[in-house]
C-alpha cells in the first residue's frame, strides 16, 4: 500500500516536500535545457530584481516572504555568478541596495521563452487535473495565514484533553489536594496570607458549612484543578468564586475554562445574580479566562488580600 494512503493527511508536510523536491530538480534540468545557468532557488529573487528596481535584501525577503539569511545567501550566490551588484543608497549610506548586473539583464531577457514554456505546462498539468492545485494552494495560504497550523492542531489536542476531564464536587479526601493545588499557585506568584490559611486549612467550616461550594478538576483521575464559591451576603454578590488554581501539568488541556464554566453554571442553578471575584493583572492567562466568561472590572470593595488589584463581576 502506498505510505502516503496508509498515513493519511498527517503527512502533508512529507508529502509536500516530496513534490517540491520533484519539481525543483525538474527545474534545475528546465534551466539547462535553455542553457541557463541558473539554480531554481534563486527564481523569486532573480525574478523580483527583473522588474527593474533597486532593492535592499530586507525588502527582498519581504516581497517573496523568505527570510532574511535565506535572501542574503542567495544574494551572496548570485554575486559570485555576477548577476546582481551592490551599491550605496544615496540618500542613506548605511542602507545597501542590490539590483541586477549587465549580466543578470542579460539573463533576464534570455528566460523569457522559458517562463512563457513553463507557465504553458502548468496550465496544460492544470487542464488535465480535476483539482486546482495552484487555487488550493493560494487559498492554504491564507487560511494558514489566519490560523498556523500549530495552533490548530493545539486546539485539537485541547479539545481531546478536554475529554479526559471531569468535574466533580468536593469531598473530604480531596482537601489536601484542595490545599496543595491553592499553595502551590499562590506562592509560586505571591505570599500566602492569613485569609489563605483560613479557607485551605478548614474548607468544610470556611466555604461548605457556609452555604458556598468547591469543584474539583480531574484529569484522567487526578485533581488537577480546584475552585470554590463562597457565600456572599453583602447584599449585592451571591457568590464570590475563590480559590482557583491549575497545576502545571494541566497546561494546555482547557482545565482551567471547563473548571471556571462548571463554577459558574453551579451558581446559575442556584439562582445567583451576580458572582465577585479579586485577581490580580500579572496573572494574564486567568484574567483573560474570566474577561472570556463575561466578568467586567469593578472597583470599591475592601479586600483582606494585599495581592488583590482587581475585582470583577459577572452578571448572570
Amino acid at each position: 500500500m502506498n505510505f502516503f494512503e496508509q498515513t493519511g493527511k498527517v503527512a502533508i508536510g512529507s508529502r509536500l516536500r516530496m513534490l517540491t523536491d520533484k519539481v525543483t530538480e525538474d527545474g534545475a534540468q528546465i534551466y539547462k535545457l535553455y542553457n541557463i545557468d541558473m539554480q531554481p532557488k534563486w527564481f523569486p529573487v532573480f525574478y523580483s530584481l527583473a522588474q527593474g528596481e533597486e532593492k535592499t535584501i530586507t525588502e527582498l525577503a519581504r516581497d517573496i516572504g523568505h527570510s532574511h539569511p535565506s535572501v542574503s545567501k542567495i544574494i551572496s550566490e548570485m554575486l559570485k555568478k555576477g548577476y546582481v551588484k551592490e551599491s550605496k543608497d544615496k540618500t542613506d549610506g548605511r542602507r545597501n541596495l542590490v539590483s541586477l548586473s549587465k549580466k543578470g539583464v542579460e539573463i533576464s531577457k534570455e528566460i523569457e521563452d522559458q517562463l512563457i514554456d513553463v507557465n504553458a505546462a502548468v496550465e496544460e498539468i492544470s487542464a488535465q487535473s480535476q483539482n486546482k492545485l495552484w487555487e488550493a494552494i493560494g487559498e492554504w495560504e491564507f487560511l494558514l495565514e489566519q490560523k498556523s497550523l500549530l495552533r490548530r492542531v493545539m486546539e485539537k489536542k485541547k479539545e481531546r484533553d478536554s475529554l479526559k476531564v471531569q468535574i466533580v464536587d468536593y469531598k473530604p479526601e480531596y482537601q489536601e489536594a484542595f490545599r496543595a493545588l491553592n499553595v502551590e499557585w499562590i506562592s509560586h506568584y505571591f505570599t500566602m496570607e492569613e485569609s489563605d490559611y483560613k479557607a485551605l486549612d478548614n474548607p468544610q467550616g470556611y466555604i461548605l458549612d457556609r452555604g458556598g461550594y468547591i469543584l474539583l478538576a480531574l484529569y484522567e483521575g487526578e485533581p488537577l484543578g480546584v475552585c470554590a464559591l463562597i457565600k456572599m451576603d453583602d447584599g449585592e454578590y451571591n457568590f464570590e468564586l475563590a480559590k482557583m488554581a491549575v497545576s502545571p501539568k494541566a497546561q494546555g488541556k482547557n482545565v482551567g475554562f471547563l473548571l471556571a464554566g462548571a463554577v459558574v453554571e453551579k451558581a446559575k442553578s442556584l439562582g445567583a445574580a451576580k458572582i465577585y471575584l479579586e485577581s490580580n493583572t500579572i496573572l494574564k492567562p486567568a484574567i483573560n479566562l474570566y474577561h472570556k466568561l463575561g466578568f467586567q472590572k469593578v472597583a470599591g470593595k475592601p479586600t483582606p488580600y494585599t495581592r488583590c488589584n482587581i475585582q470583577m463581576e459577572l452578571v448572570l
